[in-house]
């Protein structure tokens, strides 16, 4: 880090077949992907790689994230993605990632907000070592939330059955899953337009986490003025995700 910036770390990214839709046009779920594997990376050239965390019984979780998608991302597309520690608190950071076309376009832009987890899995302070490479000083910043009101009577509610493939080396289901499954059931719900409109956002916050076996339910209705509300819940009825999706200028 220097004159006060904070440390960024950049990698290509190659739009595969497999992660774009009938339209042609990248998944919202895969630059939630890239942008995972990309703060990955950036821990790792900086000296912290996963065998660092595994020693000290360390681990990141997806609180929030939000995405937004700014251009047509087709199938071929070649992206260089962009990651940076924006803002922090005691126990979490907030990343954001940019994504660009090859003429040096904003595509998408990914932020992020990441608990630390100790091996309780419990909130844990950030070690103070980070600061000083990731400029975790920089920008105090509110943890990102979801508000949404109750469902009225018309919303859609279905249930989800957790699959084997959906679930990450922390056998619980990723975070990426999760934007699949909301705009699965916006689309369903009759908001094909916004699911794949553009300019378009996405915003997740992440109450717990789903595991293997589990079977969630999802809550799915349009809210006054146009966004998409879903909220997923467990098999007692406590949230697990609440999302908001909305399209256009």
């Amino acid at each position: 880090m220097t004159g006060g910036q904070p440390d960024t770390c950049s990698a290509p990214y190659r739009v595969r077949f497999d992660e774009a839709a009938p339209d042609g046009l990248l998944r919202t779920s895969v630059l939630l992907r890239y942008a995972q594997d990309l703060a990955w990376f950036h821990s790792a050239a900086r000296g912290f790689d996963r065998g660092w965390y595994a020693e000290r019984g360390l681990t990141w979780l997806v609180r929030a994230a939000e995405i937004d998608v700014l251009l047509p991302i087709r199938v071929g597309s070649d992206l260089l993605g962009t990651t940076r520690v924006v803002g922090s608190r005691r126990v979490w950071a907030r990343r954001r990632t940019d994504f660009r076309t090859t003429d040096g376009d904003i595509a998408a832009d990914v932020r992020i907000d990441w608990l630390l987890l100790d091996r309780r899995g419990s909130p844990t302070r950030i070690p103070p070592e980070f600061d000083p490479i990731f400029g975790l000083h920089l920008e105090p910043v509110e943890l990102a939330r979801v508000e949404l009101p109750s469902a009225p009577d018309e919303a859609r509610t279905t249930s989800v059955m957790v699959r084997p493939q959906e679930l990450d080396p922390m056998d619980h289901v990723n975070n990426a899953v999760y934007a699949d499954w909301v705009e699965e059931q916006v689309l369903a719900t009759g908001g094909g337009s916004d699911v794949r409109g553009i300019p378009r956002r996405l915003g997740l916050e992440y109450a717990r986490a789903a595991d293997a076996g589990s079977t969630v339910s999802t809550t799915t209705w349009r809210e006054p003025g146009g966004p998409w509300a879903c909220r997923i819940a467990d098999e007692d009825g406590n949230d697990v995700l609440r999302a908001r999706l909305s399209s256009g200028p």
